[in-house]
């Protein structure tokens, strides 16, 4: 199983992307400027300390709970080389990366894969695990946990990891909460559309931070980054995004109802994607009717018959579904 396989690897040019999760609309003006003026600053080394201090506002946390990454995928590497993880776990289906970045750390990840619904059941998650990572909500599935569910996984000993990717409302999210043994993985680069800015960060408490700093390359957030972060944080930042947050609801309730109406099964949704099951060589006749979204074999638990369908505008996910009912 290849997981290192990813959207992007799907979208490739002349197809209409439907693979990749990042919001289709440009990123906003004051966003843009935030960047392009902070191009004035780059024959200084980056300091993301303001970056920091910013995201542990807008959270309603302390400064020295928050370590800015270069993307989500950056903060899993850190965890991974944390500790000598004797039994980490890893709750499928979800993003993959984590399962790399702990195999490339000399660890063998254990897999609790999840069925009824995707929900999740700690009492599934073995009492011994030290390490145990779970999406909230969870790519590919969309499904969203109730946080207390998340938040009874801690104990001592374990160190439970919530990617929080893509919860842009708010909903279930603990990123506000300092719990012990508990780190929460975010990322700005798919609701603002800045996925090549490599722009995410971690929350938990000081001491774990401190030695996911210790273990960080030196200025490894870019100045760019860094100016997106504070610039997310602003209240004009909040408004648009619940701007967005509205406009993927709406969108994504049009995609759900047309998988209904031709009698596709799929998972509910709470994130700006949708899990399909229109069987077993779908993914390949979409590519050849132009449409690229995202292969779900290469998640633990699922196969072929699965695909992941990014929310988009109802007039592309229209398109979509004319193309799937067009199947023979």
């Amino acid at each position: 199983m290849n997981l290192r396989h990813h959207g992007d690897r799907e979208a490739t040019p002349g197809l209409v992307d439907l693979a990749v999760n990042v919001h289709p609309a440009p990123m906003p003006p004051w966003l843009r400027e935030a960047i392009a003026s902070s191009v004035d600053d780059l024959a200084r080394y980056p300091d993301p300390t303001p970056a920091e201090a910013a995201l542990a506002a807008h959270h309603h946390r302390g400064r020295s709970d928050v370590l800015a990454t270069s993307g989500a995928a950056e903060a899993f590497t850190l965890i991974a080389r944390l500790r000598p993880w004797r039994r980490p776990v890893v709750v499928h289906p979800q993003f993959t990366e984590p399962d790399v970045a702990l195999a490339s750390a000399g660890r063998a990840p254990e897999h609790v894969i999840l069925d009824g619904g995707f929900t999740l059941d700690p009492a599934a998650v073995p009492d011994d695990a030290d390490l145990v990572v779970i999406g909230n909500p969870t790519n590919p599935t969309g499904v969203r946990h109730p946080a207390a569910a998340i938040r009874s996984l801690t104990r001592d000993g374990r160190l439970v990891v919530v990617d929080e990717a893509f919860n842009d409302d708010g909903t279930e999210s603990l990123a506000g909460e300092l719990v012990a043994g508990l780190l929460v993985v975010r990322s700005l680069t798919k609701l603002w559309a800045i996925a090549g800015l490599r722009a995410g960060y971690v929350l938990g408490e000081p001491t774990t931070i401190a030695e996911l700093r210790d273990l960080q390359p030196p200025w490894s957030v870019s100045t760019p980054a860094a100016a997106a972060m504070i610039a997310c944080t602003t209240d004009e930042a909040v408004t648009d995004a619940k701007a967005r947050h509205v406009d993927v609801e709406q969108w994504r309730e049009h995609l759900e109802r047309g998988l209904d109406a031709a009698g596709i099964e799929h998972v509910p949704s709470t994130a700006p994607f949708v899990l399909a099951r229109p069987g077993a060589g779908v993914h390949a006749s979409l590519r050849a009717a132009g449409f690229a979204v995202r292969r779900c074999d290469t998640f633990p638990g699922l196969d072929d018959s699965w695909i992941r369908i990014a929310v988009r505008p109802p007039e592309v996910s229209t398109k979509l579904l004319e193309a799937l009912s067009a199947r023979p």
